[in-house]
């Protein structure tokens, strides 16, 4: 398990994957009670699109995650779902909608209405 830099990810060394400063306070307020814990971001098949984003809280980390650090916040993805979302942003969206993670895909060729489904 290799621990990616910020400046890595900035500067687009190995797979890209940016967090926003509102995905890293969420992260930091769902996991501050989670020692070890962290966001995993997966995704799987299915959903309308094809496949789908999951996020859970993770305490334990694989062998095969890629791991991003900023300012306390860990966000996890395992190396078949980093195929998938490299190059993403992840942010966190507040609003009358409801509270929820997203991603911003550059890969994802189309998406459904909740935004957690996609294809590529």
């Amino acid at each position: 398990m290799r621990v990616m830099t910020q400046a890595e990810i900035q500067t687009g060394i190995q797979a890209p994957f940016t967090v926003t400063p509102r995905a890293v306070k969420r992260i930091q307020a769902i996991t501050a009670n989670v020692p070890g814990g962290a966001l995993r971001v997966a995704v799987n098949g299915g959903g309308c699109s094809g496949f789908q984003y999951e996020f859970a809280i993770a305490k334990d980390r694989a062998d095969d995650d890629a791991v991003f650090e900023k300012d306390g916040a860990t966000v996890l993805v395992d190396s078949v779902s980093m195929g998938f979302v490299a190059g993403s942003v992840l942010d966190f969206e507040d609003n009358l909608m409801g509270q929820s993670f997203k991603l911003q895909n550059p890969q994802a060729k189309s998406s459904c209405g909740c935004g957690t489904s996609f294809s590529i």
